[in-house]
């Protein structure tokens, strides 16, 4: 079995750590140290506690030494891999990202990537992962870099602009959920069961929570044809992928009817990969997100940050009662797939999935250099994109929009530039309602409700003078 050591930054982390580690301890393939670096340092010594139940577990077959580092450089030190999965800032900022913005009519579904939610989350976190590339370029130059946070796009554009020859690439398991779909096409329509995701060959061009699917495979069926015939089954009602539940949006904050995917399908003629909760915030506001009663009716959901706070505190009870050995931590393998693409990586096995990239001509029609989602070949020390096919112009024109605002927005922030932030800002699909000026208020006070986070970074008051 392999000894590597992997880095996680966020190592406190109340869910994704905890999947982390219990994907880890099934595989068989390596073993070694997980240092766990967090701000929250209870945080992560209670990931410790669980990491070493974890070990204890029958079902454990590789086990780690789980180890919390309070400097960053000495939690980098000698890694292989390193894993970012942080939350930029608190709630209390992410509340002002998410609902500032209705007091002018802009909703938002998640926050977090586009639309102005995603740009102020972007001046908060830009800083941040420049400072960590220059220590991984530092300390630790040849280990493979993973990025779960978003905005997913601009954050993996950083790590390559500040450190070029860095081996970083962003995960995301959006796509995941519309491969999925396809397997409940086949169940639903065809009477297929038992698949799963790998058992099919999609073609993902986009960027991250934009992307699109126009080649779907099960072995030699074209799964395309299935989609129209699906929509005129569930179109109407929703139909969920995830669970049993296909109705779960009407009481789950998180899940969608898929009714924004088939709406831009029954107009451009190919699928759109993400969640509906995503999808959304890429188009113009008045397409799917002008008011909540439209919302509804395209059966996804407004998910407050308050359902977040909650839900986090639960989590958080979990995470205490688990560390303090009051709570059994079930060791099962997830759906996701961050283990697998590290197994690959080390030579184990070979594995195509969708990966964040720089655009080196993957994805036709968009920037060179830009930050791409599209299938990639992961194996032997090699993650290499793969050429997909071109999107039909109109699509490619909505994605395009939005790849340049990303380009314009880290532009900005690189440059310390609040006026070329703000033409990204303004330019944003879900602020097409706003004049100039109401945008240059909600701008303002967007940036003065996270100002703690932006103040060593950005002149606010000479800029809003």
């Amino acid at each position: 079995m392999k000894k590597i050591k992997l880095c996680y930054i966020g190592g406190g982390s109340k869910m994704w750590a905890r999947v982390f580690m219990s994907d880890l301890a099934i595989q068989e393939f390596f073993d070694g140290e997980l240092a766990l670096y967090d701000i929250d340092i209870k945080a992560a010594k209670r990931n410790q506690k669980i990491g070493n139940y974890i070990n204890e577990n029958p079902k454990t077959k590789s086990k780690f030494d789980y180890v919390v580092y309070e400097k960053l450089e000495d939690a980098l030190k000698n890694s292989d891999f390193v894993v970012i999965s942080i939350l930029p800032g608190t709630f209390e900022e992410m509340r002002s990202d998410v609902h500032t913005p209705e007091k002018y009519g802009i909703y938002q579904s998640v926050g977090d990537t586009v639309g102005p939610g995603g740009v102020l989350r972007a001046m908060r976190t830009v800083p941040i992962y420049e400072n960590f590339a220059s220590a991984i370029k530092k300390i630790c130059p040849d280990a493979w870099v993973i990025n779960l946070t978003n905005p997913m796009t601009i954050l993996t554009k950083t790590l390559y602009d500040v450190f070029p020859e860095i081996k970083a690439f962003g995960c995301c398991h959006e796509v995941f959920h519309t491969e999925q779909l396809f397997c409940r096409m086949l169940k639903e329509l065809r009477g297929i069961d038992g698949l799963t995701r790998k058992d099919l060959s999609v073609d993902v061009a986009g960027i991250n929570h934009f992307t699109w699917i126009s080649k779907a495979y099960y072995k030699d069926m074209n799964l395309m044809p299935l989609i129209n015939e699906f929509i005129a089954k569930y179109g109407k009602d929703g139909y969920y992928e995830e669970g049993n539940d296909i109705y779960a949006f009407k009481h789950d904050p998180f899940a969608y009817g898929n009714n924004v995917k088939f709406d831009l399908y029954e107009r451009y003629g190919i699928l759109a990969a993400a969640g509906d909760r995503h999808l959304a915030e890429f188009c113009q506001n008045s397409w799917y997100l002008k008011n909540p009663e439209m919302v509804k009716k395209y059966h996804f959901n407004l998910t407050t940050v308050d359902y977040r706070i909650n839900d986090q505190k639960e989590k958080i009870k979990d995470t205490i009662l688990m560390s303090e050995g009051k709570k059994e931590f079930e060791v099962i393998k997830s759906q996701e797939e961050l283990v697998d693409l590290i197994a690959a990586i080390l030579g184990f096995k070979e594995i195509i999935s969708n990966v964040n990239l720089p655009n080196v001509g993957q994805v036709y029609g968009l920037p060179l250099g830009s930050v791409v989602e599209t299938n990639a070949i992961f194996t032997n020390n090699l993650v290499k994109p793969v050429c997909q096919t071109k999107l039909p112009l109109n699509v490619l024109n909505l994605v395009n929009r939005n790849a340049l605002n990303i380009e314009t927005c880290y532009e900005g922030i690189k440059k310390r530039n609040l006026d070329i932030i703000f033409s990204s800002f303004i330019n944003q699909p879900l602020c097409s309602n706003l004049t100039i000026e109401e945008g240059k208020k909600l701008f303002k006070e967007m940036c003065y409700n996270t100002k703690d986070y932006l103040k060593d970074f950005f002149n606010l008051d000479e800029y809003f003078k």
